[in-house]
């Protein structure tokens, strides 16, 4: 059995390559189409020009040559996959070919990070990066938190790491069209520290899993209602993860996953947060999902205790 977990790719005998979505596979590995072979392409690999495939299209891509393989994200089965690109396989060739990767691996190593805690998706495992591709950077398991507190004091300094000008975060808000203000988006991006940039290109900080921290699949239960709830955070360990985790005191739901970026790392233990999402009953539990779709409307996770921190509330 393939050992996979999120972020990897996987490229299949048809050259299609998908993004690996979650850490537990059943029937198949649980990933989304990211690239397909196309002659208009604008990106080429291996002499075969692809095209990129956003998240709308790729559905309707699989849905007309494979049905088979979509559900809630698309099933691949093992015996298809021809190759398993891993984010950390391609640290060392990109620290010999791209400026931009190794400022941001020579920084990490300055601060004792290991390598082999590194890593790279999206276009860049894949490959098919071109000169306008953001940096997706993987960091794995608790060194993850290490590199952000890294990459924050490197902005501080003269050198090559530089924070995000106020145009940049314009385009990630229209990019992401959250469900609260652009100054309450900046107030909550503030603090988190996983975004940057480096010679003119934009970069995140992707939190995946260690080995050991991969321990039992995340149930899927019956959605319900929407609802909007406020709850202290006591755990927020997993608050950069896909989906983001974060366990709550409340009466009713037992913790909030958002599976929409904007969300990852919203708020700290200790914090009291509103949150609307739809009501997921799981067995005797019920959490509340923040991202049910691509643009969730209707949806948002913001910290009011940060918020009234910082004089908004």
């Amino acid at each position: 059995m393939l050992k996979t977990r999120l972020r990897d790719f996987l490229l299949t005998k048809d050259n299609w390559l998908f993004a690996v979505v979650d850490y537990f596979h059943k029937d198949g590995i649980r990933a989304t189409l990211r690239y397909v072979p196309d002659e208009t392409g604008d990106r080429e690999l291996n002499g075969i020009r692809y095209k990129k495939l956003d998240f709308g299209p790729a559905f309707e891509f699989m849905r007309e040559h494979r049905p088979e393989w979509v559900q809630d994200v698309h099933i691949v089965p093992e015996s298809e996959v021809k190759q398993l690109l891993r984010p950390s396989d391609r640290i060392p060739e990109l620290v010999e070919t791209d400026s931009r990767v190794a400022a941001i691996v020579k920084t990490l190593d300055k601060a004792g990070l290991a390598r082999s805690s590194m890593g790279v998706t999206g276009s860049m495992v894949a490959g098919l990066q071109n000169g306008s591709s953001d940096i997706d950077f993987v960091v794995y398991g608790p060194a993850w938190f290490k590199a952000r507190d890294t990459i924050a004091a490197a902005k501080k300094e003269e050198g090559p790491i530089e924070d995000i000008d106020e145009e940049m975060w314009k385009r990630i808000y229209r990019k992401r069209i959250p469900e609260i203000s652009f100054e309450e988006f900046m107030l909550h991006e503030s603090r988190k520290g996983n975004r940057g940039m480096v010679d003119d290109t934009y970069f995140d900080l992707l939190f995946t899993r260690e080995w050991d921290q991969i321990k039992e699949p995340l149930q899927r239960g019956t959605d319900t209602v929407k609802l909007k709830i406020e709850a202290e955070v006591t755990n927020a360990d997993f608050a950069f993860d896909n989906p983001s985790y974060y366990k709550v005191d409340h009466e009713e739901i037992d913790h909030v996953l958002s599976y929409t970026h904007t969300y990852a790392g919203q708020a700290l233990p200790g914090e009291r947060i509103e949150a609307r999402g739809v009501v997921e009953e799981v067995g005797d539990m019920k959490r509340l999902v923040v991202g049910t779709s691509r643009e969730p409307k209707g949806e948002w996770i913001r910290s009011l205790t940060w918020l009234e921190q910082c004089g908004y509330r």
